[in-house]
């Protein structure tokens, strides 16, 4: 089955690739030589899936985008009281290479501009200059999850034309704000700029920013999350420089340029998003990866200040119906049949706000077992809330999985998905029980044998009288009466007097209760099982209301027989008694495998 969310980027990526306009950056001349059609789009999930489209694998150089990475190992070494008394936090409405300091505070704006970012530099930790570097080139590798190295060429392209950031380098020595040689802070940046990344580097980069600074694949903590805060709350106001602004309306993710043609974007505890492109527009943006990300953040509802409670995997848990079935009453045979198959049908249980990242997920999990799957439960009864993007997906799934001859089944009683399946293509239920006794239903009318599970059988066949001695048959024939409902009429209704043993010998009984004007199923008893037994012998009224679901017939036994049995022939009553006990011990062992088998 092919990923939605991979399907749904190559539409993206395939229409964006008509958009031609900008150009790539020509102030530094190995910037010039790079390929100006270059395009990737690479979504990383805080769970380590990574969906690739484009260019993906083309390296290019990191340029801006270092500053949010070297801005944080300098918090991580000075600490943030220390950091900020050499760059402020605020927006600078500049372009990012301006030679200015903040006029009130005499510092640069944010770490985000060329000032901010050699600043920042300034403050690495290290003997020496190779050995600030190396941190910083680790720190990198780190996030990305590879050993990232520098591009010579860019660097000695940089170096040579950089005479505006050393500029600024003197700037902040002559304001005190780097307290040694400006050289070495301006040479380090412009090294750090040239570390080589690919579109899924910055990715997994920007992921783990948005895993409070845990690497999604490695598992590693790159990053205090405190730190994160502080780097994604600037990344939000100054990552795109005096288009921040419009960024935050339209987009509304922390994210972070360059003009290599990469931006980096952070969905804090879901994914993280990069592009590349490398036709930048008058703020030093690349068109086509800004594009990309306006559309994806209003098609995928991803704006941070959508707010939602959606948990780190949107699936609470998953199991199979062999270990826990419906409260069916199946036949020996039945049982059979599911034990050998049951674990062709799941059930999904979601929970929180199914948005896109948790359908992402969901949709991801579901589509790892197709090959082994017949029937598909979707529990969403503990779902708060989902959005159109959830429904899009959701129905697109369902599509998928009918094509293949998977049976979506969902439990739905409040209807929240109801809109993703308009044509009602596949069953709704309210309840879990029903929809995993249908999914048995699909299972056994898919692998059983026909004859294992009869519609109907005749009254001595029935379990409780199969074998009998013939005196004892004899004993209870007389008293056996045969009745027949209609599919909808009433068994027995909750409160009647106990009307005996319901030997079942055709159709379907249906047991259903009422709790504060809600119908709530129970159990179904088919051919061959015996309703009633509880009430029967302890002389107890019906709290609950049996209904024919289909046309059905049964021998009934009256409490009146069961009577005169225990006077007259104890030992006939015994022998029933003894079978109820043997068969009921059987259904309550297939009923109660979910207590004693580990959930996954």
């Amino acid at each position: 089955m092919s990923s939605l969310v991979q399907r749904y980027l190559e539409d993206v990526h395939t229409e964006l690739l008509q958009e031609r306009s900008g150009a790539v950056a020509s102030y530094i001349p190995e910037l010039a030589r790079v390929d100006p059609d270059g395009f990737a789009i690479c979504l990383a999930t805080s769970d380590g899936h990574v969906y690739e489209v484009g260019d993906s694998r083309r390296e290019f150089a990191i340029q801006s985008i270092s500053k949010p990475f070297t801005y944080a190992l300098a918090l991580a070494d000075r600490g943030i009281a220390a950091v900020g008394e050499k760059v402020d936090v605020e927006p600078s409405g500049e372009a990012f290479n301006e030679i200015s300091l903040d006029p009130t505070t005499e510092r640069p704006r944010n770490p985000m501009i060329n000032a901010g970012a050699i600043a920042s530099a300034s403050l690495i930790d290290g003997s020496d200059a190779a050995e600030k570097f190396e941190r910083v080139r680790r720190l990198y590798s780190r996030c990305a999850g590879r050993d990232l190295t520098v591009d010579e060429a860019m660097f000695a392209s940089e170096s040579e034309t950089g005479h505006r950031n050393r500029a600024i380098g003197h700037l902040l020595r002559g304001y005190g704000i780097i307290e040694g040689d400006p050289q070495e802070a301006v040479e380090l940046y412009f090294r750090q700029c040239s570390i080589e990344v690919n579109c899924r580097d910055l990715a997994l980069m920007a992921a783990t920013l948005a895993d409070n600074g845990a690497h999604p694949l490695t598992g590693e903590r790159v990053l205090d999350p405190a730190l994160c805060e502080r780097v994604l709350s600037v990344m939000t106001t100054c990552g795109m420089y005096n288009g921040a602004g419009d960024w935050v309306a339209r987009v509304g993710l922390p994210a972070k340029s360059g003009v290599g043609g990469g931006i980096l974007a952070v969905l804090p505890g879901q994914f993280g998003l990069a592009v590349y492109s490398p036709r930048l527009d008058q703020h030093g943006n690349s068109v086509r990866g800004v594009a990309a990300c306006r559309r994806l953040s209003q098609d995928l509802e991803l704006h941070f200040l959508h707010v939602t409670r959606a948990a780190r995997s949107a699936i609470r848990n998953n199991y199979d119906i062999v270990d826990r079935p419906s409260r069916h009453r199946r036949t020996p045979a039945e049982q059979r049949a599911l034990l050998t198959f049951g674990r062709r049908a799941r059930v999904f249980e979601l929970h929180g706000d199914l948005l896109f990242a948790g359908v992402e997920s969901v949709i991801r999990e579901i589509t790892a077992e197709l090959d082994e799957l017949d029937v598909i439960v979707l529990d969403l009864r503990n779902v708060a809330e989902t959005a159109e993007v959830t429904r899009r997906l959701m129905a697109a799934a369902r599509d998928q999985l009918l094509e293949r001859g998977i049976e979506p089944v969902i439990v739905d009683p409040d209807a929240v998905l109801l809109d993703a399946d308009p044509g009602r293509l596949v069953r709704h239920f309210r309840d879990v029980d029903s929809a995993v006794e249908y999914a048995e239903d699909r299972l056994i009318e898919r692998h059983a044998p026909a004859d294992d599970a009869p519609d109907a059988i005749d009254t001595g066949e029935h379990p409780l009288l199969a074998d009998l001695p013939a005196a004892d048959l004899d004993a209870l024939m007389p008293w056996l009466q045969i009745r027949q409902w209609a599919a909808g009429d009433a068994v027995v209704r909750a409160g009647q007097p106990p009307h005996g043993l319901f030997l079942v010998t055709a159709g379907l009984i249906e047991l259903t209760v009422d709790r504060r004007g809600v119908r709530h199923h129970l159990s179904v008893f088919t051919p061959g099982t015996t309703f009633g037994v509880v009430y029967a012998i302890a002389g107890r009224d019906y709290d609950l209301d049996a209904t024919a679901r289909t046309d059905t017939v049964a021998a009934v036994l009256p409490q009146q027989a069961l009577t005169e049995l225990g006077v007259s022939r104890p030992g006939v009553l015994l022998t029933l008694l003894r079978r109820l006990v043997v068969g009921s011990m059987d259904q309550l062992d297939w009923v109660t495998r979910s207590l004693v088998t580990p959930s996954r």
